[in-house]
Order: structure tokens, then sequence, then C-alpha cells
């Protein structure tokens, strides 16, 4: 087994074992969307809690919902496939996100533009650290899916290192003051 094999491994037991992740992967998995993923923060805290073994989840301001549709690039499908969420699983702060209009939005959002992107895997490469560019997904035979562009060592060793691929540097330090990962991870290494 390659090491790979062996943090994919300990990423689908951890997220197997953890109850609101398995409710939250159940709740994505009814919405029936063929590239769909819970990623970034969602994975990381799942990660960074159990490598700190707590016993409490560190709250989230979100989960991030990702998927790739080009075909309905509808800002309200969004908001209808939230709205679904928070039916099936009330309380959780769902964020739903369809990675094919990012390029729509984002440089109002950050400033400046970046190209369309091609596919879920496309669009979590981007994401602004390599331990939070992961996503996972309750596939239909019930097996825990990764996607992990950059692999999962940054993930497992607790390193937050920017991605380069879409932030710049000021969102990077901006991201790493309101994030302050030290105070509830103090084994985090940080690499400015």
């Amino acid at each position: 087994m390659s090491r790979q094999e062996a943090l994919a491994a300990r990423l689908r037991a951890i997220a197997g074992a953890t109850p609101w992740c398995m409710q939250a992967l159940h709740a994505v998995a009814q919405l029936g969307l063929p590239h769909c993923c819970i990623g970034a923060g969602a994975v990381r805290n799942l990660v960074w809690d159990a490598l700190h073994g707590y016993a409490q989840a560190s709250a989230l301001s979100d989960v991030d919902v990702a998927y790739f549709d080009a075909c309905d690039m509808r800002p309200e499908s969004e908001t209808q496939l939230r709205q679904r969420l928070e039916t099936v699983l009330p309380g959780v702060p769902w964020e739903v996100c369809n990675q094919a209009r990012v390029h729509l939005w984002f440089e109002d959002a950050f400033g400046y533009a970046v190209p369309p992107l091609r596919s879920l895997d496309d669009a979590i490469a981007t994401w602004p650290e390599f331990a939070t560019s992961v996503g996972i997904s309750l596939q239909p035979d019930g097996e825990i899916g990764i996607i992990a562009p950059h692999g999962l060592d940054d993930l497992f060793n607790m390193v937050v290192r920017r991605n380069p691929a879409r932030i710049s540097l000021d969102g990077y330090a901006q991201r790493l003051a309101s994030k302050d990962y030290a105070a509830r991870w103090p084994r985090v290494t940080i690499i400015a």
C-alpha cells in the first residue's frame, strides 16, 4: 500500500467514525449530483480534530458542498440545493457552490479574475491551501470517495501551505490572520 493509499484509508476511517460527517455525507448524497463533495474546512477540521484527539468537533463556519454542473449556471440552483440540504439535515451551516460558475463571481469577490474551471477535480486543485484541497463524498456503493489533487500529506502532517493556483500572497496572509489555526490546533505548522 502506498503512502497516499494509507492516508486515504485513514481519512475514510476518520470520516466513517464521525457521526456529524457521515450525516452530512448522506444528506449531500441525497442531492443526486454526479460530481459533488464536501470539502475544504469541513474535511480539514475533521482530520485535525481527530489527530489532536479532540472529542468535541471544532465549530464550522460552514460545510462547503462543491459540485460541478456546467449545464446549469443559475445561482438560484445553488440556493435550491442548500435549501434541500437544510430540510434533510437542519442546523448545519451549509454552503453550496457550483464550481463551474466560480469565474463568474470571483473577480467581484476577490479583486482578480480566474479562468473557468473544467471539473470538480480541477476546482479542488485551486483551493487556497493544499491541506484544504480535499473533498469527500459518499459513493453509491457506500464507500467514501476522495478527491485530493495535491495528495493528503499536508492534511495529515497538519501543514498550512499556500496553494498558488488561485490565492494571492495578500489573500493568503489575510486567511492566516482570520483563521488563527494554531489557537485551535497547536500542532499545526504554518508556512507563511
